[in-house]
């Protein structure tokens, strides 16, 4: 085992993997189990808001808390909620009673939980490696998490077509319950201790000192919050829409969303050998490339263009991953990692209830080939825009003769390895 990969990042490597193998499968059971009860594009939409909505109201508590208590303890209980919204919503879709509103509720107590899990989890990832091997290492657990992606997908997809949405939402909920239990063998003892804090309100302001100080952070924020917003209306609600009309169905759409994560795999697989000097503007290259799978749909291709398109997407995206959460690593200190990464969460989800409930209506308005093009046109437009920002095209990768120094601040960070803009 490297010497990198140690006790947490191992458990949190096999925890993500579990869990996103359930979750792939549930996010086409969800929409699927949606139309089966009688709902149509806007009913979609609307389930996937209801997930989303609560995200978003959360985050930002959820940060501070995850920066105040032990982060484990709070991903464990985030996982129980989420497992037991999901067995319920299982349990009403097998017994064929579920209605619109039930599966909103349902859905929106899994979006809460994710709320408070996903700045715990990315803050407990960033402090569990050290070194110049952080890349790597993110990697490679990026790579088994979207590895897991590959087989959820495709698996749940099938499974949808074969069995009924019910029995993939189940395993989500099975899922959810044995990655709970490896996180609660996460080990804190290691944590720096938390200096006093003067409240939630301080503890938000000074995470938000933090992220607003650094142009290249809000400025990448702002264009996800854009981009995760028109693609995730096109994923949540145009997607299975036209695999219903064009493709055939549940199983070609969840198996192009399974060639994605293929693509994700190899481009994790990239990013162990290939470490850009220049992070973010490597990065930010790789994400014009998310506008191909709207396009595609648009047009609308056949599946197995679409596998193809599917999966490049995934290669390009995925280095972005990689480079962002390492300039995060590198960057941010760690008692404020949580904060930091709920802002970031925040800003890159808070359009997307409003974008996701908003899909069926400008389907109906424009056509679903328009709303399609406009998601593709989006995209392009605000990562040309996000390039430029200086400190996006001229953040460093730090030497390892900076690193040797100990903890530097950002600002002698940046003067060592040749400063910004």
């Amino acid at each position: 085992m490297p010497s990198w990969a140690g006790r947490n990042y191992s458990l949190l490597t096999a925890a993500a993997f579990v869990t996103n193998l359930g979750s792939h499968g549930a996010l086409i059971a969800a929409a699927f189990a949606v139309l089966e009860a009688g709902g149509d594009g806007g009913d979609v939409g609307l389930v996937a808001a209801s997930r989303t909505l609560p995200l978003v109201l959360f985050l930002l508590v959820g940060g501070a808390v995850a920066d105040r208590l032990p982060r484990h303890r709070v991903m464990v209980a985030a996982n129980a909620l989420n497992c037991l919204s999901q067995a319920a919503f299982a349990v009403l879709v097998l017994a064929g009673e579920a209605q619109l509103w039930q599966m909103m509720l349902l859905t929106a107590l899994g979006g809460t939980g994710q709320a408070f899990f996903s700045p715990a989890a990315e803050g407990m990832l960033l402090s569990s490696v050290r070194g110049e091997e952080a890349s790597r290492a993110f990697a490679v657990f990026r790579m088994a998490m979207q590895g897991a992606a590959v087989g959820g997908a495709a698996l749940g997809g099938a499974m949808v077509a074969a069995i009924g949405p019910g029995w993939v939402l189940a395993a989500d909920a099975a899922a959810f319950a044995v990655a709970g239990a490896l996180r609660a063998f996460l080990d804190v003892s290691g944590t720096p201790p938390r200096a006093p804090g003067g409240g939630m309100l301080a503890d938000l302001r000074d995470g938000w000192r933090e992220f607003a100080g650094r142009p290249w952070l809000w400025g990448i924020v702002v264009q996800f919050s854009l981009a995760n917003a028109v693609v995730s209306a096109a994923d949540a609600v145009y997607g299975p829409l036209v695999a219903r009309d064009h493709l055939g169905g549940a199983g070609p759409w969840g198996l192009a969303l399974g060639f994605f994560g293929a693509g994700t795999v190899v481009g994790a697989l990239l990013m162990t050998r290939w470490k850009p000097r220049r992070l973010l503007l490597a990065g930010t290259l790789c994400v014009f490339p998310l506008a191909l799978p709207s396009a595609a749909l648009a047009v609308p291709v056949p599946a197995t263009v679409l596998c193809a398109v599917m999966f490049l997407t995934g290669v390009t995206l995925e280095v972005f991953g990689v480079s962002w959460m390492t300039a995060l690593h590198q960057e941010i200190p760690e008692d404020k990692l949580s904060r930091v990464s709920a802002y970031d969460w925040f800003g890159s989800v808070a359009l997307v209830p409003l974008a996701t409930a908003l899909a069926g209506p400008a389907e109906a308005a424009f056509g679903r080939t328009s709303a399609l093009w406009g998601c593709a046109a989006l995209v392009v437009v605000v990562t040309a825009a996000v390039l430029c920002v200086p400190d996006v095209r001229n953040l460093r990768r730090r030497t390892k003769q900076v690193a040797a120094r100990g903890e530097v601040g950002s600002a002698d960070a940046e003067s060592a390895v040749g400063g910004l803009g």
